[in-house]
């Protein structure tokens, strides 16, 4: 059975790491062909002002040359192996392919619908984003709008549906929290779709989300959530071909489209590994996730500092970007942010699988 359940993990992350090596190319060509990036270069600061020190950062024209929405890869490849092992398993009678079938109610229907729902808000974003008249997306409280609402739907199902209605305390067993269950989870999706900004410079985004996601592959394949592990594993494969042409010098940036699916999946796996699984997938969240959750602290502290002080704590914000103003070469920051990454996810596997 252990190596059963294995081979249905590592099998759908390989396959979807090797349809997303596959498939690279194509959308690179589509990509570069209809020029999917930004026509002019600047951005907007979090207090409404033009955004100088960044403009510096990014005088080198790879705003206006790189493309964008190179999250495409990503969903497009986990859906693609979801739901063609799903085909598979219906109408080629055999054992292996009904083996490695993960879709199931109980534990993937929610991750791979809100994964591809805020994917595809993420991709209209990115329409407007690109557009010569655009250049601003989907208004950000637009945005935050769709999020609230689809973590309410989401966390009214975790409440309703799966019964879910407390939240695991390592060492201590349970704190019952009732139906405030679902304000927390719009709170902790609003608070990890913030840290999608993370994805700034090239290959950091798709390093900590690929690390974050294998965490839980491995906390839910330890708890016997085969299905939610072989998905969790399936978006890390797809993470890792994104990656592939993701390090310097970017082939494409991840963009919206990814950004807001795999923030909003990170929260629904997260809560799926907790009492449903009768683990601590929320409290590891906070170690799992960290590079994010400092993302969206840097940027509150600095807006609250420029707003109640008159001035700046880091030289621009989020964090990551803070490093590259002060001299960092962008590949240093990135790859100490994989290697705080991987030392989190670590720790946060421990918190999740502790048993009191």
């Amino acid at each position: 059975m252990l190596s059963s359940n294995l081979i249905k993990v590592f099998l759908p992350a390989a396959a979807a790491f090797a349809l997303g090596i596959a498939l690279a190319p194509l959308l690179t060509h589509y990509l570069f062909k209809h020029k999917v990036w930004k026509k002019r270069v600047g951005k907007t600061a979090l207090d409404g002002t033009a955004a100088v020190e960044f403009a510096r950062l990014r005088d080198n024209g790879t705003e206006t040359s790189t493309p964008r929405m190179g999250g495409i890869l990503i969903w497009a490849t986990v859906l693609i192996v979801t739901v063609g092992l799903w085909l598979l398993a219906r109408h080629v009678p055999l054992p292996l392919f009904e083996k490695l079938d993960f879709l199931s109610r109980s534990q993937t229907w929610i991750p791979l619908f809100v994964l591809v729902s805020g994917a595809l808000v993420g991709f209209a974003n990115d329409l407007l984003d690109i557009h010569p008249s655009g250049e601003k997306g989907i208004h950000l409280r637009t945005r935050l709008l769709f999020v609230t609402l689809l973590s309410s739907f989401v966390g009214w199902w975790f409440y309703a549906k799966l019964g879910v209605d407390s939240i695991g305390i390592p060492s201590d067993g349970m704190l019952f929290v009732g139906a405030l269950i679902v304000p927390l989870f719009i709170l902790v999706s609003l608070g990890l779709y913030a840290g999608g900004v993370i994805d700034g410079i090239d290959g950091l985004a798709g390093g900590i989300f690929s690390t974050a996601f294998m965490a839980y592959a491995g906390i839910a394949y330890f708890q016997n959530q085969i299905n939610l592990a072989a998905f969790s594993a399936t978006l890390t494969g797809a993470l890792l071909a994104f990656l592939w042409f993701n390090i310097p010098p970017a082939r494409f940036w991840m963009t919206e489209t990814g950004t807001m699916g795999l923030t909003l999946t990170l929260a629904v796996i997260a809560f799926m590994t907790d009492t449903p699984g009768n683990g601590y997938g929320v409290a590891a969240l906070p170690v799992i996730a960290l590079p994010l959750i400092v993302t969206v602290l840097s940027n509150i502290i600095q807006v609250t500092s420029k707003k109640f002080f008159g001035r700046k704590v880091f030289r621009i914000a989020p964090l990551h970007h803070h490093f590259e103003a002060i001299g960092w070469p962008a590949y240093k920051v990135t790859m100490r942010y994989w290697i705080i990454s991987i030392v989190c996810a670590i720790i946060g596997m421990i918190i999740a699988l502790l048993k009191p």
